[in-house]
């Protein structure tokens, strides 16, 4: 349905309410399979998807639930909670945010950022809808200063390009227009580089002559699977493709390291994301000997230190590990589920999709000694409705009612409920106490 793809979220949504209107199956829910994932871009930081596609494609995927989760910004949340509704799917919502461990003992450690030292990848997951607005003060600034900084980031690609003999770049008619930062998205490495992927498709053509290129204007040689797809002048997601290939080999030649303003203190971080009930989770990279896809070249990251640096994130204010099963082998994730249960972390999962390529699915958490990852879901669910109602029932409230509880009973016991809760009307919650109560039914 074209409109679901609409510039303006007032028109999918409508778009998401007529086709189910006119094709009432799609909420069979005996389509759907057991499946969870917690961290889907959207147009708002770089993705193929709007949240309304996101929500209808994560269905027809045979998900239960998806979360939205966007760099530097959180405006792809109100869509999210709304389709997610309309289709009858499970939602969750938070940002990403890259920020600086300048000063503490891993600030000069490779974390889980491929492009600086001292530097990682954060998430604020389970924001309850009411503090939606509440992080637009943190996200705006770090949005400008990236502004700021990508225009400089062209600038020193167009000398890459210069060199190479190819059509310079305008930030302002070529990589902005991609994104959604007149509506509160933010601009990142890769809009830039999907705007190279697109400028070279135009000038070049698809196929042998876009590998030639790659090979003699910047000595990418292009082997195994990328090269295959690459080569194919057919394959549907070209651009997509192209980007990763570009974006492993041409990334440190034109990156600028953002300043204080883009990548805030973890402290900081911490101290806004630790006022709300919204969980901070540090998102676990791992040693990486293949990228699924195929822009991350091989490289180690926090696994030589992986004991101290977690003692460290739950020692500081992180109440969560997020990661994701299909990147990493079974002995990494069962240390990192081993290390998160010692340290009273919660385990989220999910798979960053930002490419057309990559599928909604995660069959890993299918897996027996996953199956708890579906449940921390549920769990995540239960605590962003509930905390909407009332700070103390947030997972990690230490006035909750529940407080007392391990955190593992508390998932399974926040589990129960996020499984209870109607997608089609999430808010008909009813706290009180230690009483629960969802369209009318006590279910604590």
């Amino acid at each position: 349905m074209p409109m679901l793809g609409d510039s303006e979220e007032a028109t999918r949504l409508q778009a998401a309410r007529d086709l189910v209107q006119t094709q009432p199956d799609l909420l069979d829910d005996a389509l759907l399979g057991s499946e969870v994932n917690n961290h889907v871009h959207t147009i708002y930081s770089f993705s193929p998807y709007n949240p309304t596609q996101i929500a209808i494609a994560a269905r027809l995927s045979g998900l239960r639930a998806v979360g939205s989760v966007d760099h530097d910004s959180i405006s792809a949340a109100e869509e999210m909670l709304e389709a997610g509704r309309i289709f009858r799917i499970a939602t969750t919502v938070g940002f990403e945010l890259r920020i600086s461990f300048r000063g503490t003992p891993f600030e000069s450690r490779r974390l889980n950022n491929p492009d600086m030292e001292g530097s990682a990848y954060v998430l604020a997951h389970g924001v309850p809808r009411r503090f939606i607005p509440e992080f637009e003060p943190l996200l705006a600034p770090v949005r400008e200063a990236r502004r700021e900084r990508n225009r400089r980031q062209v600038q020193g690609l167009n000398g890459r390009l210069q060199n190479a003999r190819l059509r310079e770049l305008s930030y302002e008619k070529d990589v902005e227009p991609l994104s959604q930062v007149h509506a509160g998205g933010t601009v990142t490495e890769r809009h830039i580089l999907y705007a190279l992927s697109l400028a070279l498709i135009e000038q070049f053509g698809r196929g042998d002559a876009m590998v030639a290129l790659l090979n003699d204007r910047f000595g990418i040689a292009l082997t195994g699977s990328i090269a295959e797809r690459i080569g194919d002048p057919g394959n549907p997601h070209y651009a997509y493709d192209l980007l990763g290939a570009l974006k492993a080999e041409l990334v440190p030649s034109f990156f600028v390291p953002p300043d204080e303003t883009e990548s805030i203190p973890v402290e900081h971080f911490l101290a806004i994301v630790n006022r709300t009930p919204a969980i901070p989770a540090y998102a676990y990279l791992g040693d990486v000997a293949a990228s699924p896809t195929g822009d991350k070249k091989a490289q180690t990251f926090e696994d030589a230190y992986l004991d101290e640096l977690f003692e460290f994130m739950a020692d500081i204010g992180f109440q969560a590990v997020t990661y994701m099963p299909p990147r990493n082998t079974l002995d990494q994730l069962g240390r990192v589920s081993k290390l998160a249960r010692k340290l009273g972390l919660m385990e989220i999962s999910g798979v960053d999709i930002n490419s057309s390529r990559q599928s909604f699915n995660c069959p890993e958490v299918l897996k027996p000694e996953f199956r708890h990852l579906i449940e921390a879901t549920w769990a995540l669910i239960a605590h962003e409705k509930l905390s909407n109602i009332d700070d103390t029932y947030g997972l990690f409230s230490p006035t909750s009612p529940f407080a007392d509880e391990a955190l593992e009973s508390r998932i399974t016991r926040y589990a129960e409920i996020g499984r209870a809760i109607d997608p089609g009307d999430p808010w008909s919650i009813h706290v009180d106490g230690t009483h629960i109560s969802i369209q009318g039914k006590d279910i604590s």
